[in-house]
């Protein structure tokens, strides 16, 4: 189980987001979907074989993505940081690095131990990106997209202005959207065109 909280290597806010998007459109998504996304952020998949991630483990580890959804939902950044501490306080959060006996680089970890089942290290790993996502910004820089009829997260950890949507696809959308909307409404109301 790994994780790096830096720009490099390991993401573990972008693995919450993606596992939170995943159990968002399934709830019971399948044991090896699970892995299959784990995977894809960096995960061994020796340690997704089904003796080391059991079906018990990938529904431990599906309530602990449901319970940091909660954590991206949340608007407040002050509700979000007393949720942050107390996932951490209940993890046992102590920050130490590991290598995991040489098989990987080396990475940050905050759960309980090596022993610590995928639950606890994602809820531990996960708090702990969020946690320093809230002090380098200042806030809580996600959310879920603004386009209706999307609900999909997205972290706002880019350059310039806030963002609101999960991809350019919506952000798109959306503005076509507003646009045909102040089109029918300018042709409504004549008395409101520009130059009248």
């Amino acid at each position: 189980m790994n994780d790096v909280v830096t720009g490099r290597g390991f993401q573990p806010a972008r693995r919450l987001v993606d596992l939170a998007n995943a159990l968002r459109a399934d709830p019971e998504l399948p044991r090896e979907e699970l892995a299959e996304l784990l995977v894809r952020h960096g995960e061994r998949p020796e340690d997704l074989a089904e003796e080391a991630f059991p079906p018990a483990c990938a529904a431990e580890l599906r309530s602990a993505v449901a319970r940091m959804t909660a954590v991206l939902a949340e608007t407040d950044t002050g509700r979000a940081a007393r949720a942050l501490n107390g996932i951490l306080a209940e993890c046992g959060a102590r920050p130490r690095l590991t290598d995991h006996g040489g098989r990987h680089p080396w990475h940050l970890h905050v759960d309980r131990d090596e022993d610590a089942g995928w639950a606890d290290w994602f809820l531990a790993a996960s708090a702990l990106a969020l946690a320093q996502i809230v002090t380098e910004y200042g806030r809580a820089a996600w959310g879920e997209c603004a386009a209706p009829g999307c609900s999909a997260f997205h972290l706002d950890t880019g350059p310039g202005s806030a963002r609101r949507y999960c991809s350019a696809t919506c952000a798109s959308r959306a503005r076509v959207a507003a646009h045909r909307r102040r089109r029918r409404e300018e042709a409504g109301n004549p008395a409101g065109r520009p130059g009248d």
